[in-house]
């Protein structure tokens, strides 16, 4: 069922791991700042990092200053979040702890960007629980975040089938890590995305600019992502 602030809360996901998933909610996040709404993000379980080590939140705070950033647990082995938190003997997060954390941060801010860890349904507990199921259960639209080369649109098409068959929506794709030389089948991927998943492509962000400082960053998300899913969101959200 549709939770009534669902439409101030969009879940992001990747095709896999290592596609620029974090750099993606941030440069989201960015751009909701600049429009002049009051934005969160939410990494319901990090995995792979030490208690003292920076995680994907963390990343996100140093390029978007100002940002409310929550992170539910955390878990040593760079494993899917269901086999780490076993192997460290933690509770997992459930999608029920995730759904319900989003709303609560939704209260007192117009956009919530929900984190996953890897793809769509990379396990966050024993029962089986997804991303997927934090999305249903917000009625939130998802971002997909794919790789820009060769075997990405059989990846992403997967991706936003999967999510068509749940019954979510797909509110489009972004390219995580666009190379400064793009080859053939990088440059074909952009008009092929949207012909193969059937959602928009919302832009391209350039590869390494997890390393760019704030105001660098916070422009070139502006520019590549615009004011185009701000729009959307603010409506959402009034």
């Amino acid at each position: 069922m549709s939770d009534r602030t669902a439409g101030r809360i969009v879940v992001v996901t990747g095709t896999g791991t290592g596609v620029g998933k974090t750099v993606v909610t941030a440069a989201l996040a960015a751009v909701a700042l600049a429009g002049g709404l009051r934005a969160a993000v939410l990494k319901p379980a990090q995995t792979g990092v030490g208690p003292d080590e920076p995680g994907d939140a963390d990343v996100i705070a140093g390029l978007v200053p100002g940002i409310t950033v929550r992170e539910l647990a955390r878990y040593p082995d760079p494993l899917a979040p269901a086999t780490a938190a076993r192997r460290a003997g933690q509770a997992p997060v459930t999608p029920d702890d995730a759904a319900a954390a989003a709303r609560e941060l939704a209260r007192d801010h117009d956009l919530v960007l929900v984190e996953g860890a890897g793809g769509l349904l990379v396990r966050f507990d024993d029962d089986g629980g997804t991303l997927a199921d934090v999305a249903r259960s917000l009625g939130a639209p998802v971002v997909v975040v794919a790789a820009a080369g060769l075997g990405t649109l059989n990846h992403t098409g997967l991706t936003v089938e999967a999510l068509h068959a749940r019954g979510l929506v797909c509110a489009g794709v972004v390219v995580g890590e666009w190379p400064d030389t793009p080859d053939l089948a990088a440059r074909c991927n952009l008009a092929d995305l949207p012909a193969t998943t059937g959602v928009p492509l919302l832009g391209a962000l350039p590869a390494g600019l997890g390393a760019a400082t704030p105001d660098g960053f916070g422009t070139v998300a502006w520019h590549t992502l615009g004011a185009m899913p701000l729009g959307r969101w603010q409506d959402a959200g009034s």
